[in-house]
């Protein structure tokens, strides 16, 4: 019997880069451009005899160290510490005992980015509204997400714009964990916060080794989501696919 369900953020409740073309449409660069263009902007400004393109290109090695942390360690270093990697990509990083300064640029650059995330919002998937409101009638709710340039707090801020925030009981997030996906310890770590055994949860998600085989690995069911893209094409260790998201009821309810 299924008492609760988990959900993945993007790509299963919100299209991700959904957000890019109405950028487009503004004029504005893209959010990868958007991010390169802030570092270097507050690099230069404070460390003038490091150039434009260095700093970018420090910024793009610290992209790729993040990467490597996140697929092989499983865990999302926060916006801050990707940061920090660029910094000591630039040699700016102080001695100890003299962060305090550096720290301060940091944090003002961490919070731009922040902004710029979430300033225009992502499309969420059709029925997303009309279809948790069914389900939080029904099974306790809950997201696993991983967080990679929007934190934990931009994407409650999101989820609050949309009016379903208070569908979620249970919210982790990868920045604040401390683990990604598929790591069974953020799988574990919501079957106890909902206080339910893993075999009565559902996770529902788009990626085969994310949100299948994590939540497989402890006994979770696994329903995959291929409203927003199809990954897998069909070939899934899923419990049942999902292709349209007002169709989760109905779905959830034959695994029961």
């Amino acid at each position: 019997m299924i008492e609760a369900i988990t959900f993945d953020f993007w790509d299963t409740l919100a299209v991700d880069d959904s957000d890019e073309a109405k950028r487009c449409a503004l004029g504005l660069p893209s959010k990868q451009e958007a991010r390169i263009k802030l570092f270097a902007q507050k690099v230069m400004q404070n460390h003038p005899q490091i150039s434009a393109r260095k700093a970018a290109a420090a910024y793009q090695r610290a992209n790729e160290r993040f990467r490597r942390v996140w697929h092989d360690e499983h865990h999302t270093p926060a916006v801050a510490t990707r940061i920090s990697y660029a910094y000591e990509e630039l040699g700016l990083l102080p001695p100890p005992g003299q962060y305090a300064r550096l720290m301060r640029e940091i944090d003002e650059l961490v919070r731009e980015i922040e902004v710029m995330e979430v300033r225009i919002p992502p499309d969420f998937v059709p029925g997303v509204h009309t279809t948790l409101q069914i389900l939080a009638s029904q099974y306790k709710l809950a997201i696993i997400s991983d967080t990679i340039h929007t934190n934990g707090r931009g994407l409650r801020g999101l989820l609050a714009q949309q009016g379903i925030l208070p569908y979620f009981s249970q919210q982790l997030f990868s920045d604040e964990v401390g683990v990604s996906k598929p790591s069974s310890q953020i799988f574990r770590t919501a079957a106890t916060l909902l206080d339910i055994p893993p075999e009565r949860i559902v996770h529902v998600g788009d990626r085969e080794s994310n949100d299948i085989d994590g939540p497989l690995a402890i006994g979770m069911r696994a329903i995959l989501f291929t409203g927003a893209i199809d990954r897998n094409q069909g070939k899934t260790r899923a419990h049942a696919i999902c292709h349209h998201f007002s169709a989760l009821p109905e779905i959830v309810q034959r695994l029961r």
